[in-house]
């Protein structure tokens, strides 16, 4: 049986996968998929994948666009999420911070470099008209407890991460929120490293189509948001309104979007270049 190694964020997008290995359906096709998680998120898997400590990546689409054109040696092989992520903008509870414009000039907290904080909290000054080089400073905190410790003892300000993994924390009443940000783009992709796809080619096709199986019904499993409500120590109501604007995909991103994501982080200073769509995508066909 032929080992795959593969990388998510612990979150409720990541659940079909939880459920297919669950089932035993990789193993069906003779494919030992180990599941392996990054609570650091997509800076932590951009990483791995360039160490080949993993194979393929369920990572954050400007995180991997980014990191490809400086250099990860991976391709986009498809869109795992194709509605936006709605990014909270946390605060501590103690904090004197009332809104996001109080926040310029301050310090956000983010998991790492390169990481989905790390981008977001540009969207989000361009969103409020700050000026990028001078109004945005970092504190690297690693994952979400770095960021309730950075946010607790004031060596961070604010903190952006997926609203609806952070809204226990604020209805414990540790965190704040003062706003949202989603994502202009899709906001998951499947992403895999160019040996796996030069070399095993048909076992990548096997594991995206029992994964885009489980996707296309994942809406539909009986109970399905008690079970991630259960699961992820989320209310009930707040799984249905994640269940209700979240929307999986089966396909690869278009060239038109990937032109469209590169021209927004280029406008923003985080990637030098564009480059042409097949640097970025590889098409299994």
């Amino acid at each position: 049986m032929n080992t795959v190694k593969i990388g998510g964020v612990p979150e409720h997008f990541n659940l079909a996968w939880y459920l297919t290995l669950k089932n035993g359906e990789y193993k069906q096709e003779n494919i030992n998929l180990r599941w392996h998680d990054y609570p650091g998120g997509s800076g932590a898997m951009s990483k791995a994948l360039r160490k080949g400590d993993i194979d393929i990546a369920v990572i954050l689409t400007e995180g991997i666009i980014k990191d490809i054109i400086e250099g990860n040696p991976s391709k986009i092989v498809q869109t795992y999420v194709e509605t936006p992520l709605i990014w909270g903008i946390h605060v501590g509870a103690d904090s004197p911070y009332q809104s996001i414009n109080d926040l310029k000039e301050t310090k956000a907290a983010i998991s790492r470099y390169g990481s989905g904080s790390h981008l977001m909290a540009y969207i989000n000054a361009q969103n409020n008209n700050w000026n990028l080089s001078k109004d945005l400073q970092f504190e690297v905190v690693k994952n979400l407890d770095g960021a309730v410790n950075a946010l607790t003892n004031g060596s961070a300000d604010y903190f952006m991460w997926e609203k609806f993994m952070t809204k226990p924390i604020v209805d414990k009443g540790i965190f704040r929120r003062l706003g949202n940000c989603p994502t202009p783009w899709p906001c998951f992709v499947i992403a895999v490293s160019n040996d796996f796809i030069e070399n095993r080619s048909n076992e990548l096709q096997t594991i995206l189509n029992i994964i885009n199986n489980s996707t296309k019904n994942f809406k539909t499993i009986p109970d399905i948001d008690k079970v991630i409500a259960a699961r992820y120590d989320q209310k009930l109501e707040d799984v249905q309104e994640w269940l209700s604007l979240t929307e999986w995909s089966q396909n690869n991103m278009s060239q038109v979007t990937i032109h469209k994501i590169q021209e927004q982080l280029l406008a923003l200073d985080i990637i030098p270049n564009i480059v042409p769509y097949d640097a970025l995508v590889h098409n299994l066909g």
